[in-house]
């Protein structure tokens, strides 16, 4: 049942307001003044407050303005003196409705229920928010870390280009988003596009786009990767796998900040920040004439390796326990305990996959083993 708090000096208009949403199967609490009405907020969790805007000693303005440091409630102000500037005022100051006396019975439900929605939305986008957060979130207090952390608080801010190197599995991605993430970019789009993934005959229309006819299944025009960042970052994932001609129209639009859409003549401007990444010796492919040189030199103005986590094996327990939070929260479950002896056998371990093989195995450990996990089951199953 939802919870509606009432904020009226008016006694009268208190209890009319508190028998018809009583009747609607709402759950009402009545506050006489704004006093009375933010000492409520601060015990109980509202879905919806209607406040009264004039009202002595504190008026529905300043408890609007209070209410919102303490919480996301959508508020809907009522008033028998309402004007226009009044409506514009509560709404600036942060309501989401507002209704003039002599209050319609249903403009008042309808507003409530539009209030609601938009809570339970608030809510929603909140947790998803947190849950995206905490799929990109970088674990570990370790030295490498530490430093990788440093490093990426000092490039984020500029608008460098970055090269990250490392083994597979090790995070090159979470790194690329927490430079963004730490950008004046961190608003715009986040592009990411494993070029290894895409084959070559299509990493072009991938990137750049393409116009319609442009080859046999170019229905409709397209636009690439590059226009969709634009404003924000593009990150070409195993940039090592990509071909020796899509190489060169980056390397064209790195150096004019424009692009030509596949089968298309109109030069587009794009204004993007490239971080690039791979598993490979590129020094190695340079020498055998599979990545162009020019094209390295200028996506490595900053260049971040990401450590093994064979270099780091003080964050396995972070990490064990962070895998085994998310996986519980995933699956609605009591979050499995690990012992400690379970923890420094998994330490032993090479881990040639990294972090990747780790969450894998952890989440295979959750699934056979008991409600801890011990020794037996790391031999067992790893």
């Amino acid at each position: 049942m939802a919870k509606i708090l009432v904020i009226d000096d008016e006694r009268s208009i208190r209890n009319t307001i508190k028998e018809i949403l009583e009747f609607e199967k709402y759950e009402v609490s009545l506050a006489a003044d704004g006093f009375e009405g933010i000492a409520l907020i601060e015990q109980t969790n509202f879905d919806v407050i209607l406040c009264d805007v004039k009202m002595p000693g504190k008026d529905g303005i300043e408890v609007l303005q209070d209410a919102m440091k303490l919480t996301d409630t959508p508020f809907i102000m009522i008033s028998g003196h309402g004007t226009i500037e009044l409506a514009v005022e509560a709404i600036k100051k942060g309501a989401y409705d507002y209704i003039a006396k002599p209050l319609d019975l249903n403009r008042l439900l309808i507003a409530l229920r539009n209030a609601m929605e938009k809570g339970q939305l608030e809510v929603e986008t909140k947790k998803l928010r947190k849950k995206i957060s905490n799929k990109y979130k970088m674990v570990g207090e370790s030295t490498p870390m530490k430093q990788l952390r440093s490093l990426i608080l000092k490039v984020g801010p500029t608008h460098a280009r970055v090269f990250i190197t490392g083994e597979n599995g090790t995070g090159k991605e979470l790194v690329a988003r927490a430079i963004h993430e730490s950008s004046d970019r961190a608003k715009a789009p986040f592009i990411e596009v494993n070029c290894a993934a895409i084959p070559s005959e299509l990493i072009e229309s991938q990137l750049f786009g393409h116009e319609k006819g442009s080859f046999t299944s170019a229905i409709k025009q397209r636009k690439g990767d590059f226009e969709l960042a634009h404003g924000g970052t593009i990150f070409l994932d195993e940039i090592g796998d990509m071909s020796l001609s899509a190489q060169a129209k980056v390397l064209r639009a790195l150096q004019e900040n424009k692009i030509v859409r596949v089968g298309g003549e109109k030069e587009i401007l794009v204004d993007v920040r490239i971080i690039a990444a791979t598993n490979k010796n590129i020094k190695t492919e340079i020498k055998d004439n599979s990545f162009r040189e020019d094209l390295y030199h200028r996506l490595s103005v900053i260049l971040l390796e990401v450590p093994p986590l064979r270099n780091r094996k003080e964050d396995i327990p972070l990490l064990v326990d962070y895998f085994l939070t998310d996986i519980a929260d995933s699956h609605g479950k009591k979050k499995t305990e690990v012992s400690k002896n379970a923890l420094i056998k998994l330490q032993d371990k090479a881990w040639t996959g990294n972090i990747r093989e780790l969450r894998n195995v952890v989440e295979r450990l959750v699934i056979l083993a008991g409600n801890k996990i011990e020794v037996e089951d790391i031999e067992t199953y790893v």
